[in-house]
């Protein structure tokens, strides 16, 4: 509808009002400006919740067009999701691609890249990444010949207590004791956490960071 207003003495103007963003036919609620606005790892996020993969290799253009044709064949369909949902607290277990997050969720796990199945790769050396995913975390530990395990003294309630891994080649502690990935990934989903890793250094070569963090406390 037209709107018009004065322009100068005794003068009107007419105008066209324009609807916020830049919406997408046929999908009132899809907003491709407000998708544009989002940042690359939020948009790999929401595709991943949507059930897309294989998206490591695409470019901001293409990842905005890949969503908004996502979220239309969804609305056409009556798919339920909408756009711009985060991760939820409760995350997905096993072939999980949601973050885990929450009050207190670090500025580590927002500004690191989400690693949601083995086809994802990180988009650089040195990148910080993210995942609850348990292949993902099987196969990063695999790499390094790391064992699931645990601290002693952390324990609770007969659970495992603080997560770790025993690392060939690192300064061997009594503290730590190998449990098994069931009792592990028990732990992990249990209280929600999410690892935070590393693949490679800048330089190229492997790393051995990692660590686990809940997003209802500061570490997990």
């Amino acid at each position: 509808m037209a709107q018009r207003s004065s322009a100068g003495r005794g003068g009107t103007a007419t105008r066209t009002a324009r609807r916020p963003g830049n919406q997408t036919p046929g999908t009132p609620q899809v907003s491709e400006a407000t998708i544009s606005r989002m940042r690359v790892d939020e948009i790999r996020g929401q595709l991943r919740q949507h059930g897309v993969s294989g998206t490591s290799a695409l470019r901001k253009p293409e990842l905005v067009r890949t969503l908004v044709k996502t979220l239309r064949a969804e609305r056409r369909s009556g798919g339920t999701k909408g756009p711009g949902r985060g991760a939820t607290s409760g995350g997905r277990s096993a072939g999980g691609a949601a973050v885990r997050t929450g009050p207190r969720t670090s500025r580590s796990v927002r500004s690191s890249q989400v690693i949601a199945a083995l086809t994802d790769r990180p988009e650089r050396p040195g990148r910080s990444l993210v995942t609850t995913n348990h292949e993902v975390i099987r196969r990063w530990a695999r790499e390094r010949r790391a064992k699931p395990a645990t601290i002693r003294g952390t324990e609770r309630d007969g659970r495992a207590g603080v997560l770790t891994f025993n690392m060939p080649g690192y300064r061997q502690s009594s503290r730590v004791r190998e449990i098994t990935w069931d009792e592990w990934f028990r732990t992990f989903d249990l209280r929600k956490l999410n690892l935070i890793y590393q693949e490679r250094l800048r330089d190229g070569r492997m790393s051995n960071f990692f660590r686990t963090e809940s997003p209802d406390r500061e570490d997990g």
